[in-house]
């Protein structure tokens, strides 16, 4: 007989599943002096209020009096229904388990000196559906699951290049979209302007639609000073496609910020991922001005839209103004007669590339 099935028999649980031998990652232990009602018990410990900045399986790493704490779930942990439960930026109210780190000799690295009690509402939220290929513990559903990356920011910042890749305006487009729904602000930085300026033409649309436009060099430092004074006091989140310079950004704004970067593959201008987390980092303040925090998040080829298609003209303002006077209510500004947004497409007084975006993601939304 195997060790392991003598091992499992004698009560003695091994750290190798069966079937495949593969390692178990070890869940987040309990401080030894945890009492046996955890729930009344952690309601008199000491309690601190933090950010998280990391997630793990079972628990979370929060950011709080210049210290980050390693934190368990407690048992009375509850999430607003609909909701995620904890993303990198909420705010948590925390209680310590252990308020002195052990030795550096017998430190166990895998125990929490805090319990997470509850999370604060959340007032903003850079959220996307999964991914309908992704895996479903429910086979049978089929509406998509959001998933919160990142919360409490004021400020979503959609990267993105003039070359090495090329600007993709659809991308922006539903970066708006998702930057409306989260109530944040966004703002549209136009990187790698040392390898070519930005085309006026490309950013018309965006002018009109009165979007902050920081052109920059994550290379040369062009644009830096302007980017550092929009981010001075805020907490921002770096969004885009890969490739288009998200890291580099960051270890240019924050000196020895260590951002793991690559090159885009030349063969087809497309990024490669090298932000395998979402990672908070926090900006060197400038003279006069109150610093902030930027979080860096992995960088996303496609950006789905959890929305119905009779709400998608809310987020084309220039669309939502002519929608009134079509001939019909429910006009989808696709095919019917009398539509005033298709008349003002011709007209020249909506942008015909953004109400081909409009058309592109419409074909993507269910009725």
């Amino acid at each position: 007989m195997q060790d392991w099935q003598q091992e499992t028999r004698a009560g003695n649980k091994s750290e190798r599943t069966a079937g495949r031998q593969k390692i178990v990652q070890r869940k987040v232990k309990l401080p030894a002096n945890r009492l046996e009602e955890p729930d009344a018990s952690l309601e008199n410990l000491p309690k601190i209020e933090g950010m998280v900045v990391g997630l793990f399986p079972g628990g979370a790493l929060v950011r709080a009096e210049g210290q980050e704490v390693l934190c368990g779930i407690a048992k009375t942990f509850r999430a607003a229904e609909g909701t995620a439960a904890l993303a990198v930026g909420d705010l948590a109210t925390v209680a310590l388990t252990r308020t002195e780190h052990a030795s550096a000799q017998g430190e166990d690295k895998d125990r929490a000196d805090g319990m997470i009690l509850r999370r604060h509402a959340r007032r903003s939220a850079l959220v996307r559906p999964r991914p309908r290929s992704a895996k479903r513990t429910d086979k049978y559903a089929t509406d998509a699951v959001e998933k919160v990356i990142v919360a409490n920011m004021d400020l979503l910042l959609i990267v993105t290049s003039t070359v090495q890749p090329r600007m993709r305006h659809a991308m922006i487009d539903r970066f708006l979209i998702v930057a409306e729904r989260g109530e944040l602000q966004p703002v549209l930085v136009v990187n790698k302007i040392d390898l070519a300026a930005p085309d006026p033409d490309e950013l018309e649309g965006f002018i009109e639609l009165g979007l902050t436009i920081i052109p920059c060099s994550a290379v040369s430092g062009q644009g830096l000073e302007p980017l550092l004074a929009v981010l001075a006091g805020k907490s921002s989140v770096l969004s885009g496609a890969s490739g288009v310079g998200k890291s580099t950004l960051i270890n240019a704004l924050i000196p020895g910020a260590g951002a793991a970067t690559r090159p885009i593959r030349m063969r087809d201008q497309r990024g490669r991922h090298t932000t395998a987390a979402t990672v908070v980092y926090e900006l060197p303040g400038q003279e006069g001005q109150a610093p902030g925090i930027i979080v860096d998040t992995p960088g996303v080829r496609e950006l789905g839209i959890n929305l119905r298609a009779a709400e998608l003209p809310w987020y084309f303002p220039e669309i939502e103004e002519f929608a009134p006077a079509c001939k019909f209510n429910d006009c989808t500004h696709t095919h019917e007669p009398g539509c005033a947004v298709q008349f003002a497409v011709e007209e020249g007084q909506i942008q015909a590339r953004r109400f081909e975006s409009y058309l592109r993601i419409l074909e993507t939304l269910e009725e």
